[in-house]
């Protein structure tokens, strides 16, 4: 088996520095994590991409919540997209909701656009993130999203609460791996825990994404290296058997 992938939020180049130093193998660039994680300006991702050698999946979400907003919102968010992509960036996350917790297939698609995926073999690559996890029908979001371009992950907990509550709907999808709607890569985030990595594991789930687990200081603190050591560790263990 591959190696799996260690992603790790990140705020600004130290935090980047950091990640990278402990292991991982991504970062998810936001600011704001106050309001769950926003579009880093420009000038940070420059900073973040100078800073180290990892890939980086730049947020775009304008506002908490999973909302696109209206088309003011809409419009300026898919400029400061078109700005950071660019500027290099060729990996994102987006995601967003009707306010019945349907897809909001429009917006997605016209971002999808606007970053560059279906660009032939250049193209942006992006993960549609916990929206999924407020959505009203997981699978139909799923079937309704598969034929968008450049959509290769869903970061997910398996339920807004996190992956305690959401470990059975993971375990579940990760079954359905390769089947319509189920062909993008699980991303396993939300509250999650090295205790819950064995069961992922052993269920075939080979991404996972942490962000205050990282940070022995809470928010407030930077990206600790060694922590994310711990991490690395346990995910280049053997997958466990039985």
């Amino acid at each position: 088996m591959s190696r799996p992938i260690l992603e790790v939020i990140a705020l600004h180049p130290a935090d980047a520095i950091a990640a990278q130093a402990g292991g991982a193998d991504r970062l998810e660039l936001v600011t704001d994590i106050a309001a769950a994680g926003l579009t880093p300006s420009r000038d940070t991702f420059a900073a973040v991409r100078s800073a180290v050698d990892l890939p980086v999946r730049v947020m775009l979400r304008a506002s908490d919540g999973f909302a696109a907003g209206d088309a003011a919102a809409l419009d300026a968010l898919c400029a400061a997209a078109e700005a950071l992509h660019a500027e290099g960036s060729d990996e994102f996350v987006l995601g967003f909701l009707t306010s019945d917790n349907g897809v909001d297939l429009p917006a997605v698609a016209t971002l999808a656009e606007v970053i560059g995926a279906g660009e032939g073999v250049d193209e942006s690559r992006w993960t549609f993130h916990r929206a999924i996890d407020n959505a009203a029908d997981r699978d139909a979001l799923r079937k309704q999203l598969a034929e968008l371009p450049g959509l290769d992950a869903y970061l997910t907990a398996g339920s807004a609460r996190g992956v305690d509550d959401g470990l059975p709907t993971l375990l579940a999808e990760a079954g359905r791996a390769g089947t319509p709607g189920y062909e993008q890569r699980i991303m396993a985030g939300g509250s999650l825990r090295l205790d819950h990595l064995p069961a992922l594991r052993a269920a075939g789930i080979d991404a996972f994404h942490i962000g205050g687990a990282a940070r022995p200081d809470g928010w407030s603190g930077p990206v600790d290296a060694a922590t994310v050591s711990q991490w690395r560790a346990a995910l280049d263990s053997p997958v466990p058997v039985g």
